[in-house]
C-alpha cells in the first residue's frame, strides 16, 4: 500500500497548488478555435484554385482535428470540466460528431482498459498488434519461420504505410463496438450504457451527413472524398507522432500480464515516456507529451501539466521512480525503432525501479 499512500501524498500536492481545478474556460475555447479552424481549412482544401493551395489546406485541416482530438482527450478523462455531463458533451462532440470516432468506444479501450494497465501484455490494446505488428521481441518469435522473418526483418518497412490507415480502422473499430453494445443492450435496453451508445450512433450518423452530404451539394463528389480521405489518412500519421512516443519506445516497459501488479506507480512510469514539443506541438498534443503526468493523474486539466510536471519529475527522483524525457523527434524515432527491435517483456515489475537520489539518478532528458 506504499505507493496508494505515495500517491494520495502527492495528489495533495497537487490540490495544494491549484492543480485540480479544472481550466474548462481555455479548454473550450481552444476545442472551439481548433474545430473552426479544421472546417474552415476543410473548405478551403475544397474551393482552392491551385494543387498546392489544397494539399495545404487539407494538411492544415488535420492538423487542426488532430487537435480537436487531442483537446477532446481530456473530456474522456473528465478532466475539462467538473460536471461529468459536460465532460460527457464535450467528448461526444470532439470524438463521433467532429471526427467520426466512437466515443463509448474509447471510453472502453483507452479510459478503462489501457490507463489501469498501460503497456501491459495480454491487457492493453495498444500495445498488442499482433499479427500484423510484434512490438515485443516475445511476439517476434511466435509462430512458423515465414512470420518470424517477416516480423524480424520486414514489419518495420511495412508499418509506415499502414499508419495511413489507421484513423479509417479506428472508426471501424468504433461502429463495431457501438453496433455490439447496441445489439447485447436489445430493443428495450435503457441502461446508462445504451444510451450513451445511442447517443454516439447518432453523432456518427450526424458526422457523416456534415462531412458529406452538405459539401456534396456544392462539390463533386471526388473532391469532396478526396479531401476527407487525405484528412484522416494525415490524422493516422499525426496520432502516431503524438500517441507513439509515449508508450512504444524501449523505454517505456512492456510487462508481463501476471505481474503487473503490486506497485501502480511504477507501473506507470516504468511504462511510460515524456517528450518535449515546441508551440505548434504543444497545440496538437493538448497534453499528451506530459504522458507520465496524464497516467498518474488522468483528471488534471492538460494546461496544468507544464506546471505540474516539476513537482512529479522532483516525486518520482525522490522515490526511485523512473522519469523520461526525450525531444519530440527522438521519441518519435524511438517509437518507430521498435518495430525493426522490438523490446523484451519484463517479467519483474520491482526490477524497472531506478536508485532514488537527489542528484539527478532516474532522470534521463536528452
Amino acid at each position: 500500500m506504499r505507493d496508494r499512500e505515495l500517491l494520495a501524498a502527492l495528489r495533495a500536492e497537487m490540490k495544494r497548488e491549484g492543480f485540480l481545478e479544472r481550466a474548462t474556460a481555455r479548454i473550450v475555447f481552444e476545442l472551439v478555435v481548433y474545430a473552426a479552424l479544421g472546417v474552415a481549412f476543410a473548405v478551403l482544401a475544397l474551393t482552392a484554385d491551385s494543387f498546392l493551395m489544397r494539399a495545404g489546406a487539407a494538411f492544415a485541416s488535420a492538423v487542426f482535428s488532430l487537435a480537436v482530438g487531442t483537446n477532446t482527450h481530456s473530456a474522456s478523462h473528465n478532466a475539462a470540466a467538473r460536471k461529468r455531463g459536460t465532460n460527457e458533451a464535450l467528448t461526444f462532440f470532439g470524438y463521433p460528431l467532429f471526427l467520426g470516432l466512437s466515443a463509448t468506444w474509447w471510453w472502453h479501450k483507452h479510459v478503462a482498459v489501457h490507463h489501469p494497465a498501460p503497456n501491459v501484455v495480454g491487457i492493453d490494446g495498444d500495445a498488442d498488434l499482433a499479427p500484423w505488428f510484434a512490438i515485443t521481441a516475445e511476439d517476434a518469435r511466435d509462430g512458423g519461420p515465414v512470420r518470424r522473418f517477416y516480423y524480424r526483418r520486414l514489419q518495420w518497412l511495412l508499418f509506415p504505410v499502414i499508419l495511413g490507415i489507421t484513423g479509417f480502422r479506428m472508426q471501424m473499430f468504433g461502429w463495431q463496438y457501438i453496433v455490439s453494445t447496441l445489439r447485447a443492450s436489445g430493443v428495450s435496453g435503457g441502461s446508462d450504457r445504451t444510451r450513451k451508445a445511442r447517443i454516439d450512433l447518432a453523432c456518427v450518423v450526424v458526422h457523416y451527413a456534415l462531412w458529406f452530404g452538405v459539401p456534396l451539394l456544392f462539390f463533386p463528389a471526388s473532391d469532396v472524398i478526396g479531401v476527407y480521405a487525405t484528412r484522416v489518412v494525415l490524422i493516422g500519421y499525426g496520432m502516431f507522432a503524438v500517441l507513439g512516443p509515449g508508450h512504444f519506445p524501449l523505454d517505456a516497459a512492456a510487462v508481463a500480464g501476471e505481474h503487473h501488479k503490486g506497485d501502480y506507480i511504477l507501473l506507470q512510469t516504468a511504462s511510460t515516456v515524456n517528450f518535449r514539443t515546441g508551440f505548434v506541438g504543444r497545440m496538437v498534443c493538448g497534453g499528451l507529451e506530459y504522458q507520465i503526468e496524464h497516467h498518474l493523474f488522468p483528471d488534471i486539466s492538460h494546461p496544468h501539466y507544464p506546471a505540474a510536471a516539476p513537482h512529479i519529475e522532483q516525486f518520482c527522483r525522490a522515490h526511485g521512480y523512473p522519469y523520461r524525457s526525450y525531444s519530440w523527434t527522438r521519441a518519435v524515432w524511438e517509437a518507430l525503432r521498435v518495430f525493426r527491435s522490438p523490446k523484451p517483456v519484463s517479467y519483474e515489475l520491482q526490477s524497472l525501479r531506478v536508485s532514488p537520489a537527489a542528484d539527478g539518478a532516474g532522470i534521463a532528458s536528452t
